[in-house]
């Protein structure tokens, strides 16, 4: 599956709630559940409880990037298209 199809998913089967809860609640939203996959690896939760986090993420992620109009594969391929878009090497070669 590639991000456009997921998102289209989430489209397909919470557009209707995001739309009534909004861009602001839908963006609370999502950073509750990146804050709850915070918590799953500073806890050492298991390997299932950290990848439902991280599918609840992306979950969110995606129905954010529906209500603003953003289609999360292009704008992601667009901006890294396989090199950093700093310093435009692959690997990335920027100091930290």
């Amino acid at each position: 599956m590639h991000i456009r199809e997921f998102q289209e998913m989430m489209r397909s089967l919470y557009f209707h709630r995001d739309f009534a809860r909004g861009v602001k609640g839908t963006y609370d939203w999502l950073i509750d559940e990146i804050n709850e996959l915070g918590e799953a690896i500073e806890d050492g939760s298991d390997r299932e409880v950290i990848a439902n986090e991280f599918a609840d993420a992306i979950a969110w992620l995606a129905s954010l990037a529906n209500l603003m109009g953003i289609d999360l594969e292009s704008a992601a391929i667009n901006k890294y298209s396989y090199k950093c878009p700093k310093c435009r090497q692959a690997p990335c070669v920027c100091r930290v």
